[in-house]
């Protein structure tokens, strides 16, 4: 039989059970209107939207995110992920999102607890689909604020969220808090785009406020069917390179060139329909999305108690794993 999460002491707090989740008393829902109700909010109407999905660990997305996952982090393969894993006797997956990514932890790692831990109702749903995994728990909880003591957890694994709470540097503090001496945190951050592209960014931040979720689930379908048309036009210019704005020169493909210089137009041909317009409401739907360059990413880390162990850069993002020191 399972244990209760709360016979566990390494938590701060005794938490509510809600289904098969566990539910953090401290955690305040916040006013749709802030930017972290907002965004919070934002996140529930995804996985709401979103909670059919299978635990089937071969849907094509799930193979995606994976793979990126050990590309990000400097894994060579799964199995060195589950190397890794295995003796870390606590896990935490902040900002779990669905799941699947801490349920992945969990089986890698049979013998560590993983808490899959989300400030959004997306952890009820995940509870159930993953509640056969006896080493895997989930808690709606603020990543900013965990109902955990210092210095208790082994690994914390922030994939792809950081940018998204309120206050990433008093987060990334949390982390600290959080982990024992010369134990490991992999973070992800979006990175700074081209400046007519953060204009646009920094516009729809203020935007959301004024639609309603339809509204916002329409404009990702609008986005989506843009990226598409655009990708299938195959078309390959060649871009002067404009300094002064941030964009690249070389031959790009049309549609790759308007997504990274002026609007994020997801789609991705492999993936879907589905988990492209998933991935457009990401961006467009939370208020708060903050970004990065290298250098800041890097220095913010540091400021923390984190040194870096590996990093990785591409357009669209910077990320690391870190040491706590």
């Amino acid at each position: 039989m399972k244990k209760d999460l709360n016979d566990f002491d390494f938590l701060s707090e005794r938490l509510a059970v809600k289904g098969q989740a566990y539910i953090d008393g401290r955690l305040s829902t916040g006013k749709k209107e802030s930017d972290a109700g907002q965004t919070q909010q934002a996140f529930s109407v995804k996985w709401e939207a979103l909670k059919e999905e299978s635990d089937n660990d071969q849907e094509t997305w799930k193979i995606f995110q994976k793979d990126w996952y050990l590309k990000l982090y400097g894994f060579e393969t799964e199995d060195s992920l589950r190397d890794f894993l295995s003796d870390k006797p606590l896990i935490i997956d902040a900002g779990c999102g669905k799941g699947y990514k801490a349920a992945w932890f969990a089986k890698l790692s049979p013998d560590s607890i993983v808490l899959g831990i989300d400030i959004s109702t997306s952890v009820i749903e995940a509870s159930r689909r993953y509640s056969e995994i006896g080493n895997l728990y989930f808690i709606q909880s603020d990543i900013a604020q965990m109902p955990l003591v210092d210095e208790s957890v082994d690994f914390i694994s922030c994939d792809q969220v950081f940018h998204h709470t309120p206050n990433p540097p008093s987060t990334l503090a949390e982390f600290r808090r959080l982990l024992k001496h010369e134990m490991f945190l992999c973070n992800y951050v979006y990175a700074k785009k081209a400046l007519p592209r953060e204009l646009l960014d920094e516009h729809f931040r203020t935007a959301v406020h004024g639609l309603k979720e339809d509204e916002l689930w329409s404009l990702s379908d609008k986005l989506t069917d843009l990226g598409r048309t655009l990708s299938e036009l195959n078309i390959e210019v060649d871009i002067p390179e404009i300094k002064e704005l941030g964009i690249k020169g070389g031959k790009q493909d049309l549609q790759r060139f308007i997504y990274w210089n002026f609007i994020k137009c997801f789609w991705n041909e492999e993936l879907g329909r589905e988990a492209s317009v998933s991935n457009n409401f990401d961006w467009y739907a939370p208020s708060i999305a903050y970004r990065y360059s290298l250098n800041e990413f890097i220095t913010m880390s540091e400021t923390a108690g984190f040194e870096q162990v590996y990093i990785h850069q591409e357009e669209a993002c910077h990320a690391g794993l870190f040491k706590a020191i």
